[in-house]
């Protein structure tokens, strides 16, 4: 998401692809556009929806989750915890997961800050109304305090594993004041991953790289991050990519093979990007450098998008869409033998508007979200 400048700049007023992949069609011969699924949203920040649902939950940065049914958004909310939830700034409702199991447990998590701008990992259950939640069965599960009101991050899924992967920025202000991306004894600047199936507040993954470490915390699953705006998972291959927020100069997007145990370092506050960050020399020894960066002279905030795998246009499969709050193009590329192959921009793609995010329905068809309270899916 943004940081404080880029932030002034975009004006919030309220407020990559497997080896398997390489067969068929190039991007640039495929044809695709923009169709347009709700409108009226208020911010709209993500999308998800559980296994085997036609349904599509859109939150809304102001603290409400709206459902999409049958081509028509619902006048009632999913869920509104407007009155628990801090809007300023970067602040929201942020994210939304559903438990791989929710047909049968009806549990999601909701990411968001709260009204003193700390974040909370909140489990919620769905009511016998299957369009509307308990409000009542709120339970937090996990608090991070925020020094500042920016890089609050908000990405939440669960993965391949069925554990779930929380990302959280550097804290905020500028240039990481007090060093969060480096430092593993904090969770800010980390991706972090626990076990939220039992109990009322988590379990430690045994396998999380720092389990039984007596100087890291051991939620982290890798770090090194400024303020990741978006991650995702591949759901055919299990990689996992990272929009990470640049600084001044760079956005990045970083990827994690599926077999990976953890523990990468991405780089911030030593680098920027693939550059030494106000320095002109660093030492990049442990550091995994990202796949795919873009400079500020084509936008200012990277918004990480997702892999395609629906089947409204099959020759997609295997590309990787992303965008830019700022400039708001839409662009995509191959992850292909660990390098970003076949980059595209696509023009039929604009959706006129600063992209805040993208979302994913359970067939695995993807969706453009804009600020001004528009969603879309990519069609054929």
């Amino acid at each position: 998401m943004l940081s404080t400048n880029q932030f002034q700049i975009a004006a919030w007023v309220v407020l990559a692809i497997s080896c398997s992949d390489t067969a068929g069609p190039p991007p640039a011969t495929i044809d695709a556009r923009l169709e347009k699924v709700a409108q009226g949203l208020s911010f709209p920040v993500d999308l998800a929806a559980p296994k085997n649902d036609s349904r599509l939950f859109i939150v809304e940065k102001s603290g409400k989750i709206r459902i999409v049914k049958d081509g028509n958004v619902l006048p009632a909310a999913f869920l509104d915890i407007s009155s628990l939830v801090s809007t300023g700034s970067e602040q929201g409702l942020l994210g939304l997961a559903f438990h791989p199991d929710y047909a049968q447990n009806g549990m999601f998590i909701v990411d968001y800050t709260d009204t003193s701008g700390d974040t909370r990992i909140a489990r919620y259950h769905v009511s016998s109304n299957p369009d509307v939640a308990d409000a009542t069965s709120g339970v937090i599960v996990l608090t991070v305090d925020q020094p500042y009101s920016n890089h609050n991050g908000g990405g939440i899924a669960f993965g391949p594993d069925e554990y779930l992967y929380i990302a959280l920025g550097d804290g905020g202000s500028g240039g990481d004041p007090q060093g969060h991306g480096q430092d593993r004894s904090e969770l800010l600047g980390s991706l972090l991953r626990i076990d939220v199936a039992n109990g009322n507040t988590y379990n430690i993954p045994a396998s999380n790289p720092y389990v039984g470490s007596t100087s890291f915390r051991p939620e982290i699953w890798s770090y090194g991050l400024r303020n990741p705006w978006r991650f995702s998972f591949d759901r055919q291959t299990g990689e996992l990519y990272i929009g990470d927020v640049g600084q001044g100069e760079r956005e990045e997007i970083d990827v994690a093979p599926a077999s990976s145990v953890g523990g990468e370092n991405y780089g911030w506050r030593i680098m920027e990007g693939r550059s030494c960050y106000g320095t002109s020399s660093c030492n990049q020894g442990g550091l995994v450098l990202p796949v795919f960066e873009y400079t500020h002279s084509d936008g200012c905030s990277v918004t990480g998008g997702y892999v395609y795998r629906g089947q409204a246009v099959p020759e997609l499969a295997g590309t990787y869409f992303y965008s830019d709050y700022c400039s708001g193009w839409i662009r995509s590329f191959r992850y292909v033998n660990g390098r970003a192959t076949e980059s595209r921009s696509w023009s039929s793609l604009d959706p006129h508007g600063s992209v805040t995010s993208f979302g994913q329905d359970a067939e695995g068809e993807i969706y453009v979200l804009v600020s001004d309270g528009t969603v879309y899916r990519i069609a054929p």
